[in-house]
């Protein structure tokens, strides 16, 4: 059963890595949104181009507002990369992609007042012949900055079932030595038994005992 789940385990790894590099796949996922006070955290946009084989012209934006504020312009891309003067200043760093599907940026050394909304806009200039269509794309994340990280519940109940499925499997354990233990002894104890008989009975009566052999 080990070495199936395991080869099961490679099989589905090199699947993986076999569709990675045959066909690249584009996946939108939320980002993350509790960042511990002292550490990197990465503001995940992902925007997948909907038409890979049209060459488009990408720029980005990222704004920043607190809880009922206004939106404050603090990073952008446009051609190049540029970081405006706010509260982030040199603590800003791009983190995406060449081909402009994933447009992240990184918060260095994050504080309680990075806390806050993050809006990433994306909009893209298509070049057709006949026209330029445009397409916009906006996320948002909710950042809360914690002085701690706190243990995960999910990670909690994962670790309270392995150990009580570490005591069920100590507990069996334990159960089936006793039970081997008894079912041996009372085999020696048998056989002892056995051979106690065997040499009680006089001599005369052991020839008798042995079977008849027919001609």
């Amino acid at each position: 059963m080990a070495a199936l789940a395991t080869g099961f385990c490679l099989s589905s790894v090199l699947l993986v890595i076999w569709v990675g590099i045959c066909s690249p796949v584009c996946v939108e996922v939320p980002s993350e949104t509790e960042a511990v006070q002292g550490t990197h955290m990465k503001l995940l946009c992902i925007s997948c181009m909907k038409r890979e084989e049209v060459s488009a012209s990408t720029v980005v934006e990222w704004f920043y507002k607190t809880e009922g504020g206004k939106d404050e312009l603090i990073y952008e891309y446009r051609k190049v990369y540029h970081e405006f003067p706010s509260r982030f200043s040199g603590r800003l760093q791009w983190n995406g992609s060449k081909d402009m599907q994933d447009v992240s940026i990184t918060v260095l050394n994050v504080t309680l007042n990075d806390s806050g909304i993050y809006t990433c806009n994306v909009t893209r200039e298509f070049d057709f012949e006949i026209h330029r269509p445009l397409f916009t794309s906006s996320r948002l994340i909710h950042l809360t900055v914690v002085e701690e990280a706190g243990e995960d519940f999910t990670s909690v109940i994962s670790e309270i079932m392995m150990y009580i499925l570490l005591v069920f499997l100590t507990l069996w354990l334990l159960i089936e030595m006793v039970y081997c233990y008894r079912k041996v002894s009372k085999a020696e104890e048998t056989v002892q038994e056995n051979a106690t008989d065997y040499l009680a009975i006089p001599s005369e009566n052991k020839e008798n005992c042995a079977v008849p052999v027919e001609e």
